[in-house]
């Protein structure tokens, strides 16, 4: 057990940050979706403390986050060209690239598979203590395996007091959902887990954009997940939820004809339950307030005590598909469709 310290994301947390990170510790870390996990990616002791933190099946890839692109060579066999121009394009920013993995990448980080994914980090803070450590930094998101992603130190503290030595806060993630993950099919680009660069701003780089079944679909038995977020149970609270797939008309028909004690609703507005003596959380009207308030919505779920939760679905386009993709999950594909 640690006694976990709270971290600003001044100059001197930097470096106590650092610091534990060469000494193959785990240390919680903002990023601009959610904060990660994070710990030397090329240690497998390191790692290994990064699943037994969170309780993560080991099969589970972890991404794996640089600093400037000239970290990425060492670490991959290949660069597809695509990747190039995604990197030009996005990078730094909430996209994470799957490539073939180098030797230097332990198995334990890429989840006992031949390939990685690499991403780039926006947010500061995070780019500054990868720049400092001059080692990748496997990072999945710093919470309890299979619960709610976490957007603030809060959360993070929430779930790994204890477990880890320290927490650099760097404020609520700005997108909120973790990266958008994709592979490269010759002069295709595969999206594995849809984020905040959605399949239109991928259009822009090759028109040949596939959504891979397993976005908004439960895995085979046996099938590969080459992304974290495709395989397990994930993002999910202790209520059991439903989404309905409507338009607000048939939401609130369903919620009249289904409502029980204690029923909570998760919508798009404080109006749309009106009169229906329902209890409801918004978590926003447009798809980017969902994917920055979602997890923080699951997470007050847990914090009121919901048991049953009805929630309007989300657009399944754009990022609103990043947004289906994690509520789907939540809810265990409980979905009740108007459509």
């Amino acid at each position: 057990m640690f006694e976990t310290k709270m971290l600003s994301s001044g100059e001197s947390s930097i470096k106590e940050a650092v610091k534990l990170l060469k000494n193959g510790e785990v240390v919680g870390m903002p990023t601009e979706t959610v904060y990660g996990l994070g710990a030397n990616a090329l240690d497998e002791n390191a790692v290994r403390k990064i699943f037994t933190a969170k309780g993560r099946p080991a099969d589970n890839p972890l991404i794996v986050h640089i600093s400037d692109f000239e970290m990425i060579k060492p670490l991959v066999k290949e660069i597809p060209e695509l990747a190039y121009k995604c990197a030009e394009e996005f990078w730094p920013g909430p996209l994470t690239m799957i490539m073939p993995k180098s030797d230097i990448i332990p198995s334990v980080t890429s989840g006992g598979l031949d390939s990685v994914g690499i991403r780039m980090p926006s947010h500061k803070t995070a780019r500054a203590i990868i720049e400092k450590c001059g080692f990748p930094i496997a990072a999945p998101s710093a919470n309890l395996s299979g619960s709610p992603s976490p957007t603030t130190a809060g959360h993070v503290f929430n779930d790994m007091n204890g477990r880890i030595p320290a927490i650099v806060d760097g404020g609520f993630s700005a997108v909120g959902v973790e990266s958008t993950v994709i592979s490269f099919e010759n002069d295709a680009i595969r999206i594995l887990r849809p984020g905040f660069i959605s399949a239109e701003d991928l259009k822009e780089i090759t028109p040949n954009v596939i959504i891979d079944k397993g976005v908004i679909a439960q895995l085979e038995n046996g099938a590969i997940a080459r992304s974290p977020g495709m395989k397990y149970k994930h993002y999910a609270p202790k209520a059991d939820i439903t989404i309905i797939d409507g338009n607000l008309d048939a939401f609130r028909s369903y919620v009249a004809k289904n409502k029980c004690n204690g029923l909570i609703c998760m919508t798009f507005s404080d109006s749309d339950c009106d009169g229906l003596g329902v209890r409801t959380l918004s978590y926003g009207d447009t798809d980017e307030k969902q994917a920055h308030l979602l997890f923080d919505t699951l997470r007050e779920l847990d914090n009121i005590g919901a048991k049953k939760v009805f929630a309007r679905c989300p657009r399944k386009d754009g990022v609103g598909l990043a947004v289906y993709n994690r509520l789907l999950r939540a809810a265990a594909f409980q979905v009740v469709s108007f459509k």
